[in-house]
């Protein structure tokens, strides 16, 4: 059975000031106005799984924001991390519960933030996936056909020789690269056998506990404790003490980077991770001068800029490939090509003493 578990914890702080602790990206109504990035994740995987099987990967902060957006979800299918350990962590938690409910179920691990055009394509690639995780002890990912060098994603390099026996389009992974400079993200694009890592991931729960005993023994460890807790009085007092010692390792990491028997399928469904403040130039309409506004703005001679008001009028005059994002208590001017350094502003503004406005 397909069970879908979507991770939804990060704070998305590269759209700050819209997102923030309390509200992050993926509550946002970034790309639809009729629902949020995560409530059109599960809409979308809903069509190979039934609500009933759905899981939802959290942290206690953002608990109640899940129940109120996606109340169709079983309370009990909420997995809740005591804090946060990276994806790792997160993942194998999460198998506790799904093992608990289907010991032969395939995990459909997704991140809750992602945009996909071609939902048909996209469905069509996920149940791929999950037939080829049931044959064998196999972990299959996901990964992304880059139509541009890309600093921001990670890569996933394929030998274009060693596919799957009776499937032209399913590929041995021969390894997993990490963010690169722009240099060399034009060398991947050109040599054409390097993907996006999507953060899709597709297996058997039996199999990534397997790879959690073999390649992390010390968080299979802790697991294996956490599992004895499980639906007793203690649970929330093990899994914290669990996670506490635990390192904060992804599931990339720990993993993938040193299985065997990994495969990636190249998806073609109009994926984009919606990463920063000008993504929203590939999912929004532009008007005439290439601006991207939500709100009101009255704009001279302002050009292929991103501007998001919160009622109030902004006004520009002479200004090209800006961020402006205006909400009630800060606001981002900030310059296109920055916009990855957002990231690193949040932390001047902890360290500064706005924590209230993060």
């Amino acid at each position: 059975m397909i069970t879908p578990l979507i991770m939804a914890g990060g704070i998305g702080s590269r759209f700050w000031p819209l997102s923030r602790k309390h509200q992050p990206k993926q509550f946002l109504n970034l790309v639809d106005e009729d629902q949020s990035m995560i409530q059109a994740t599960v809409s979308r995987i809903s069509e190979l799984a039934s609500h009933e099987d759905i899981f939802i990967a959290t942290n206690q902060d953002y608990a109640t924001d899940i129940q109120m957006q996606l109340s169709e979800i079983p309370k009990d299918n909420i997995t809740i991390e005591p804090m946060g350990k990276n994806t790792a962590a997160c993942i194998g938690l999460a198998a506790l519960y799904i093992e608990r409910k289907d010991p032969e179920a395939v995990m459909v691990v997704l991140p809750s933030d992602h945009l996909i055009k071609n939902q048909e394509r996209y469905l069509e690639i996920v149940e791929e996936a999950a037939e080829i995780a049931k044959m064998e002890d196999r972990l299959v990912t996901i990964g992304i056909k880059p139509n541009h060098p890309e600093t921001g994603y990670g890569y996933i390099h394929y030998d274009q020789k060693d596919k799957l026996e009776g499937n032209e389009d399913i590929f041995a992974v021969k390894e997993f690269t990490e963010k690169p400079d722009r240099k060399t993200a034009k060398q991947f694009l050109d040599q054409g056998t390097y993907l996006w890592n999507s953060g899709m991931f597709v297996w058997q729960v039996s199999t990534i506990r397997k790879m959690f005993k073999k390649y992390m023994p010390k968080l299979h460890q802790a697991l294996e404790r956490m599992k004895e807790a499980i639906g007793t009085e203690s649970e929330f007092e093990v899994l914290t003490k669990e996670f506490e010692k635990l390192d904060s390792i992804s599931i990339d990491y720990g993993i993938m980077e040193k299985a065997d028997d990994i495969y990636v399928i190249p998806g073609d469904f109009g994926w984009d991770d919606v990463g920063s403040w000008p993504a929203l130039e590939r999912v929004r309409e532009a008007d005439k001068a290439g601006n991207v506004v939500k709100g009101n703005h009255i704009g001279l001679e302002t050009k292929n800029s991103i501007i998001q008001g919160n009622g109030k009028l902004i006004t520009t005059v002479g200004l090209e490939d800006v961020v402006i994002v205006d909400t009630e208590d800060a606001i981002l001017i900030c310059d296109k090509k920055k916009a990855q350094d957002i990231k690193k502003l949040r932390k001047q503004l902890a360290e500064s003493g706005f924590e209230n406005c993060l």
